[in-house]
């Protein structure tokens, strides 16, 4: 992207000026190389949501951003139902609640790397990874109907889970106004025997080390300390939310022409808040929430059997699990005045200051977790959510490193194998089903991670609490 078609605002902030049919600015935050990397589809989208009724404030863009459907990846938009405020299928993406887990091993890397082969090959025969891949859970009617109501809290109660993690899960496990009778049977169908996997492109399950802290008050009140081992997990609601996606975007079309929405895009299809067709989509949207969230407390649970196997007596403890492609209804100042806005977040992570009354009493004094997956060769990181986010941009921060190149270019660029190879090299282990998604999704492929937190750090969005580094990955 070319930044002077931009109006620069400080070293991170950057603004697309309202023209034709924008309500509001476009609002990138990003340093100058970030934003020279930006493919211009970024700017063409971001103006494009600006244009959507009853948008507030601004069309916000993370430091990773890339172009998606409709939205950018990396976007944030707040609508407001009293002023004909939309809901965007578009504008949370398919893979609806998508979001990472990090848990606490209580191990270091000498322990790991003691047993770092076994360990590999253990996860990738628990951890079912890959396009179509089960994990041996077959959910009946009534199942599936209590897991789209339930969420993790449904997971805990079938004996996947600790009824302990709850509280250091978004929504307390369980995503409210879910609505099972708005979600297909062919959604249903797709998900029956998906429970419990991670499936395929960036979605992983890696092991990591603590290699830098940056905040030490923090990192103690998250138990991060230097060395410490992590889990982390990432992964959404899996065919249930594509294919909820896939059907309201088609349904969205004519709402919002029978609304008199004009839209720029076809791809921004979207509908009235308290319109029939939003109100379906919410109660699906929220139904694959709890998909999702229930996904990874399954997940979270088998990567405790494994370790209790391989490290006799050890103990996995959440640290927080976070989504990153959602629509949630939330109260925000604008103005000096609080305002009930419905907060899509594409490719963006919800990162609540300290004293926050959502987040659970262990973690409110600091502030809320913001979970970062960086690339399998290079690292992860975890942040915390600044109080100054929410005048930012409704209190979110970017997802992770955000890709530099199409998953098509870099098959053109890198072979599965010679990937492994090199990253074994360099101690890191990586299983996989697809020799093919390891190219994919290459190191190099992904914009410098430590660039982007760096630039959200310093955009007021979030803070930099500690950088992971992988030791293990387990993908699709």
């Amino acid at each position: 992207m070319d930044p002077s078609r931009l109006t620069r605002v400080d070293e991170t902030t950057w603004r697309i000026e309202p023209t034709g049919l924008m309500r509001v600015p476009g609002i990138l935050y990003a340093d100058e190389a970030l934003i020279r990397g930006m493919d211009d589809k970024v700017y063409e989208q971001t103006a494009n949501v600006a244009t959507l009724p009853g948008i507030v404030q601004g069309a916000f863009v993370m430091p990773d951003a890339h172009w998606g459907y409709g939205f950018p990846i990396g976007g944030v938009a707040a609508f407001a139902p009293e002023e004909g405020g939309v809901i965007s299928a578009g504008g949370v993406g398919f893979d609806i609640s998508c979001g990472v887990r990090s848990m606490h091993t209580g191990l270091t890397v000498a322990d790991i790397r003691k047993a770092q082969v076994p360990l590999a090959d253990a996860l990738l025969a628990r951890i079912p990874a890959g396009l179509g891949s089960q994990s041996g859970i077959s959910l009946s009617r009534h199942d599936m109907e209590a897991m789209l109501h339930g969420g993790a809290v449904w997971a805990v109660k079938e004996g996947w889970g600790e009824s302990k993690d709850l509280e250091r899960i978004e929504e307390g496990g369980r995503m409210a106004g879910a609505d099972p009778g708005c979600v297909s049977a062919r959604a249903r169908q797709r998900q029956r025997r998906e429970m419990g996997t991670l499936g395929s492109g960036n979605h992983y399950l890696e092991v990591q080390a603590v290699e830098e802290i940056f905040d030490d008050r923090v990192a103690t009140a998250f138990g991060l300390a230097p060395d410490a081992v992590l889990v982390t997990i990432h992964c959404g609601s899996r065919g249930l939310g594509h294919q909820i996606g896939t059907e309201f975007l088609r349904d969205m079309l004519p709402a919002a022409s029978a609304a008199g929405i004009r839209l720029p895009d076809r791809e921004l299809a979207c509908a009235p808040i308290d319109s029939p067709v939003g109100q379906r989509y919410l109660g699906a949207m929220r139904s694959a929430i709890n998909c999702a969230l229930a996904n990874r407390e399954i997940l979270g649970h088998f990567a405790r059997e494994v370790f209790a196997a391989v490290f006799p007596g050890s103990t996995l403890d959440l640290l927080f699990d976070v989504s990153h492609n959602t629509c949630k209804v939330e109260t925000h100042v604008v103005d000096g005045q609080p305002r009930r806005l419905f907060v899509h977040r594409k490719g963006a992570t919800r990162a609540f200051g300290p004293g926050h009354a959502d987040l659970p009493e262990a973690l409110r004094r600091v502030g809320q977790p913001v979970l970062i997956g960086g690339s399998m060769g290079t690292g992860s990181h975890v942040l915390v959510g600044a109080g100054s986010g929410e005048e930012r941009a409704f209190s979110s921060a970017c997802h992770g490193a955000g890709r530099a190149m199409s998953r098509h270019a870099a098959l053109r660029r890198w072979q599965g194998r010679a990937v492994i190879d090199d990253l074994r090299r360099r101690g890191i282990l990586v299983r996989s089903a697809s020799l093919r998604g390891v190219a994919e999704e290459a190191p190099g492929a992904y914009k410098d991670v430590d660039q982007v937190v760096l630039a959200a750090e310093r955009a007021g969005l979030a803070r930099r609490v500690a950088r992971l580094r992988p030791l293990i990955c387990i993908k699709g």
